[in-house]
């Protein structure tokens, strides 16, 4: 399908007692520098859902949602507080008491895009490089002109070779211009190349090559996610840029439901992605993710579209966790925009990317 208008078990666990040394070692660790970055974007996640959960005028019998029953059972709970904990646990679990979450209305703190298109490519390029760009004006599958900040990672000492993406739309290879840049981009439908075990390699390109394909341009977050940690078991990228899209296509496609459990799948996933780095001596306490979305969405009548006519689909969020990242939680009374994601990333490796690129937002944090 189209995304809209103008747009288109590798399962990991680890026992309580290491999860609870984790959350230990990570106050000790949060005015270390990071050694490695994980940036990672939910495509069009609202942050109503984020900071409140399920909307209650959603989940309405007026609104005749999908499988009602089985989603107010499984998300429902009488204060935003639990509904959000419902919905994405991980995140506020970790991320909400270790790390840093921005955009939420109620506490004073604004996350926004400034690119003025509010759908997805202009969105990933501002995330990427920092900057809006006026002739980012379409989802079009052309080779984006500036150099992201995954491409400047590349040309740094100690970087080269260690950088690359994976996503579930199938536009990225052209908005990370990978002809130019020369770095691995697994999107879309591609089949998985890298794993240190073949055999399961194989497996999950057959689950991928066999599974009814809803959206012809994005593939389901499971493909994306297993070929991103069989990557990094094979080849420990030191920077790694993970984009999940389901819930994009499930809200365009007006089912809230599905919408719903794709934020709760993807929620496991950065789960799992975080026990597999603690399991690792080349990341465990050593670091970051930059988590956030690249539009927002309307609100009740609007939900399932995005755009510069749509009001609200400008507002976005932040999660922050890791090496260099003092434990806030919600941050108050403060404003992010988009374009910060870049620089926060490389500031947390401790680099420059606004000296390198004056156009590209400050950091987040220093």
């Amino acid at each position: 399908m189209e995304r809209g208008k103008d747009e288109m078990k590798t399962y990991w666990s680890v026992p309580i007692v290491m999860l609870l040394g984790i959350s230990a070692a990570w106050g000790q660790r949060a005015d270390q520098r990071a050694e490695n970055l994980v940036i990672i974007t939910y495509d069009g996640l609202r942050w109503q859902e984020v900071f409140g959960g399920a909307d209650a005028r959603r989940l309405a019998p007026e609104a005749k949602p999908d499988n009602a029953e089985a989603i107010r059972e499984k998300f429902w709970a009488e204060t935003p507080e639990a509904r959000r904990e419902k919905l994405l646990p991980f995140f506020w679990e970790v991320f909400g008491k270790q790390g840093q979450v921005y955009g939420d209305a109620e506490a004073g703190s604004i996350s926004t895009v400034t690119n003025g298109r509010n759908f997805s490519y202009p969105g990933y390029n501002e995330i990427l490089t920092g900057a809006p760009d006026d002739r980012i004006d379409s989802n079009d599958k052309k080779d984006n002109p500036n150099v992201t900040v995954l491409e400047w990672f590349n040309g740094q000492e100690g970087f080269k070779g260690k950088v690359a993406a994976f996503g579930s739309w199938d536009v990225f290879p052209y908005i990370i211009n990978a002809n130019r840049s020369g770095l691995p981009v697994n999107a879309g439908w591609m089949e998985l190349t890298e794993s240190p075990d073949p055999a399961r390699l194989a497996v999950i390109n057959e689950f991928a090559r066999e599974t009814p394909r809803v959206w012809a341009g994005v593939r389901f977050d499971v493909f994306t996610h297993n070929g991103a940690v069989e990557y990094i078991k094979k080849h420990g990228p030191r920077v790694l840029y993970i984009s999940y899209g389901e819930t994009d296509d499930w809200a365009h496609d007006g089912r809230y439901d599905l919408y719903l459990e794709s934020a709760r799948q993807t929620d496991e996933y950065i789960k799992r992605l975080w026990e597999l780095f603690q399991s690792m001596p080349q990341y465990a306490n050593k670091t970051a993710i930059v988590l956030t979305t690249d539009h927002g969405r309307g609100d009740l009548a609007d939900w399932t579209g995005h755009g510069k006519d749509i009001v609200g689909s400008e507002r976005i969020w932040f999660g922050l966790l890791g090496a260099g990242i003092p434990p806030k939680g919600i941050v108050k009374n403060t404003t992010t925009t988009q374009g910060q994601a870049a620089a926060t990333g490389a500031a947390l490796l401790g680099l420059d990317y606004v000296k390198a690129n004056p156009k590209a937002a400050k950091p987040i944090v220093p």
